[in-house]
């Protein structure tokens, strides 16, 4: 088997944002949080951290700040998929120079892509650096999934390591794994199915959930590395109560109010995400106590 990225829980972080700007303060307070808890990779600039409403100015400059933070204690890895081959491909580049240790490149949304437009679009990233990149399929997001005759084609691109699927289609990860074998890493997107994934053969997840929990994430996902599935599956039922929480609206909506009632005041959303409703704050409050 290939050596992947990473293997286990990776957090999809928040964005913190304080007079409408980012909190640089707090996002490295969110980090060393995540890796004091055993947590060995942070995406950032995600669907977690906002990427649609961040620029790529403050993308590019977050990715700088936070990797000369962690130096070599975490990886980061740095979302910069977009819509457009030229803009993906620019963004990817410039991260890279910024000192990430690899891409999180999120499917062509809104345009709808052929098979063979998805192929060459990251194989053309792919061509113009040198970091590993995980592909993310999100259809819920994008309003295309990936078909497995793609992922078969683009697993043959070396620094293509693997994809964060997101569709809620348990099957694809098996076949996945059969189109592709060990050359091609899974992780999945859904906190709801870390375990479940796990057992098909999923290295691990790119989860929202790890941003308010770290350490339990990260010992479900160890121990269904370590093929102790009833200690794993147990800790995915304790936590499926919050997971449900995370995702009663749109993330990161819930997860940034999750947040506060840690007492790390992450700030708002951006427009057009507003805050979470009267109805579902009474929820966590009364989960958190």
């Amino acid at each position: 088997m290939n050596n992947p990225i990473f293997t286990g829980v990776c957090t999809a972080l928040v964005t913190p944002f304080i007079d409408g700007k980012i909190n640089y303060p707090m996002a490295e307070m969110l980090i060393r949080r995540q890796i004091d808890s055993g947590v060995k990779a942070i995406v950032l600039s995600g669907t977690t951290g906002e990427a649609s409403t961040l620029s790529d100015g403050e993308k590019i400059e977050l990715f700088r700040r936070c990797k000369s933070y962690v130096g070599d204690s975490c990886l980061i890895i740095g979302g910069t998929g977009t819509n457009s081959t030229a803009h993906s491909l620019e963004l990817s580049i410039a991260a890279q120079t910024a000192g990430v240790d690899g891409l999180l490149m999120v499917t062509p949304y809104y345009n709808k892509a052929t098979p063979d437009g998805l192929y060459i679009h990251y194989r053309s990233i792919a061509q113009a650096v040198s970091l590993p990149i995980i592909v993310y399929n999100v259809p819920s997001r994008t309003g295309l999934d990936i078909p497995i005759s793609v992922y078969a084609k683009l697993s043959s691109v070396p620094n293509l390591v693997g994809v964060k699927e997101a569709s809620s289609d348990i099957t694809k990860i098996t076949k996945t794994r059969c189109a592709c074998g060990s050359r091609f890493t899974i992780w999945t997107g859904n906190d709801d199915l870390i375990v479940p994934a796990m057992s098909l053969g999923a290295l691990g997840v790119i989860s929202v959930l790890s941003n308010v929990c770290p350490r339990e994430t990260a010992d479900m996902a160890n121990a269904a590395l370590a093929g102790d599935f009833d200690t794993a599956s147990s800790l995915q039922c304790q936590l499926q109560p919050l997971v449900e929480l995370l995702f009663c609206e749109v993330n990161p909506i819930p997860v940034k109010a999750a947040m506060r009632y840690l007492g790390y005041d992450c700030g708002r959303c951006r427009l057009p995400l507003t805050e979470l409703t009267k109805e579902n704050q009474n929820r966590l409050k009364a989960f958190f106590g």
